[in-house]
This record gives structure tokens, sequence and C-alpha cells, in this order.
């Protein structure tokens, strides 16, 4: 049976998601509003502290939250107990390609979340820029501070490519389509990761 699941990322080509049938997740809080999220997913504790200092609100989503933000909750239990009934599942499992929690990014776990717990056996995935271009802009950006320095930029990417690569691989039996508006993507895959072209802006 098939199991579909659009996972809506925080980069430049997240505007090509258009609503469709299936499973639908978002990572930290969306550029815009997205209908019927299963979860929005969130990886860090800089975006625990931004919720913490009301710079953000979630309050209307159900989250799905990694190992921090889980370390984050055990030691703010004030701020657990506030924010509980938000919480879906913690999902504190890390790959064994993946070296630190710290390299596990909110996409890479809302993909694995999606493919490993979901079983989902066609991911659409929008806004995942950095696998095509030297490009880590997020919509995030706009409320949490990261260092988008070139060298940092490259830093990083070098280190999110190859958990791609993996990923992609351990779920061969998985169809990615990615939305992007070129087809030049920057990793090695296989036949199971295809690239949708059709909604670039003319």
């Amino acid at each position: 049976m098939n199991r579909v699941v659009h996972i809506i990322g925080n980069g430049d080509c997240a505007t090509f998601y258009k609503p469709a049938p299936g499973i639908k997740l978002t990572c930290n809080l969306p550029a815009f509003d997205v209908a019927d999220v299963y979860g929005t997913v969130m990886v860090d504790f800089k975006m625990m502290k931004a919720l913490a200092d009301g710079a953000v609100k979630l309050d209307a989503y159900d989250w799905i939250l990694g190992f921090r933000p889980k370390k984050w909750m055990e030691n703010n239990p004030s701020f657990y107990m506030k924010y509980a009934k938000n919480i879906k599942e913690f999902w504190i499992e890390k790959p064994p390609y993946c070296p630190t929690h710290t390299e596990f990014s909110c996409g890479h776990m809302a993909v694995h979340y999606a493919a490993k717990k979901l079983k989902a056996t066609e991911i659409h995935m929008y806004g995942f820029d950095s696998i095509f271009d030297m490009n880590l802009r997020s919509v995030s950006d706009l409320y949490l501070f990261s260092d988008r320095s070139p060298l940092n930029t490259v830093r990083i990417n070098n280190g999110w490519r190859p958990i791609w690569e993996k990923m992609f691989d351990e779920f061969r039996d998985t169809n990615f389509i990615l939305y992007h508006k070129h087809d030049q993507i920057k990793i090695k895959h296989g036949s199971n990761v295809t690239v949708d072209i059709s909604r670039k802006r003319k």
C-alpha cells in the first residue's frame, strides 16, 4: 500500500509545495500556512530557547522533537509542563552514519522519521536547497541567528550531504522526489531519488 509523506523544509524552494494527498511534516516554523500538518519537527536547543523566550509561537502544531529538545525538556521541567500538550512524540534515534546529533539537521530528522517511523513508500521534499546548491538560507534565519558565512556554509553542507547519500541508500525501497529549480543535484544517489523541476519559476 502506498504511503505518501510531504516534507516542507525551510529553504527557498519550499514554496514549490502544493497541497496534495498524504501526510504533511514541516520543519520548525514553516514560511507559509500548511493545512493538516501531522507534526512539525525540531532538533536543536536554539529553537527551544526561541519558544521559551516567545520569539516563536508554535502552539497550533503538534511537535516531533529530537534528542536535544528532549534534553531541554529534562532540564526545564516547567517548560515541558507548559508545552506537553503539543508534543506528539520524541524521536531520538540517530542513524549510525550521522556522526553526532549536531550534524543531524531538522530536514534529516524529518526525512528519517518519515521513512523509518511512518514507513513512507514515497517522500516528497520541498525546500531542501542545500542538496543542490551551496545555499543554507532558511526561513528560520528570520528568528534564529545562524552563521551563513561562506566558510561555515561549506563546512556545514560538507557534513550534511554525505548523510543524505547514506539515508537515501538505507531506504532504497522508498521513492524520494525532490522539488527544485534545477536538476543539478550535488550528491550521489540511486534510482529511488528523482528531481522534479516542473514547478520552477518561469
